[in-house]
C-alpha cells in the first residue's frame, strides 16, 4: 500500500517563499519519478514539475520555471518543492505524485499514485 503525504503548505504573502514536502510509505520510491500537480478554484489538475528518480533530470511548468525548484532525498523517500516569488495565482492544492516509471513526466496519466494534497493560499 503506497502513501503519499504532503505536507508544508499553508498561508503566505505575495512575493513569499513556501517549502513543500512529499514523504512516500509502503514503497521505496527510488527508482521512480516523483511530480508535484496542482488544481486551483475552477481549474483542471495541472503539471507544476517533476524530478527523474536520480534527480539528475527536472522539468517546470513555464509558470513556476524561475520560482520553483523540485528535488529529492531518496534516503528519506521523501520529495519537495521550493516555492519562491509567490503569487496569488499559484494559490492552489498541491498534489505530489509517484510515476510508474523512472523519468521525468509532465502529465497526470503517467503518474500511478497520488498525495491528498496540501493547501496554499497566496495572498496579495
Amino acid at each position: 500500500q503506497v502513501q503519499l503525504v504532503e505536507s508544508g503548505g499553508g498561508l503566505v504573502q505575495a512575493g513569499g517563499s513556501l517549502r513543500l514536502s512529499c514523504a512516500a510509505s509502503g514503497r521505496t520510491v527510488s527508482r521512480y519519478g516523483m511530480g508535484w500537480f496542482r488544481q486551483g478554484p475552477g481549474k483542471e489538475r495541472e503539471f507544476v514539475t517533476a524530478i527523474s528518480w536520480s534527480g539528475y533530470t527536472t522539468d517546470y511548468a513555464d509558470s513556476v520555471k524561475d520560482r520553483f525548484t523540485i528535488s529529492r532525498d531518496n534516503a528519506k523517500n521523501t520529495v519537495y518543492l521550493e516555492m519562491n516569488s509567490l503569487k496569488p495565482e499559484d494559490t492552489a492544492v498541491y498534489y505530489c505524485a509517484l510515476a510508474r516509471y523512472g523519468g521525468s513526466f509532465t502529465s497526470r496519466d503517467q503518474y500511478d499514485y497520488w498525495g491528498q494534497g496540501t493547501q496554499v493560499t497566496v495572498s496579495s
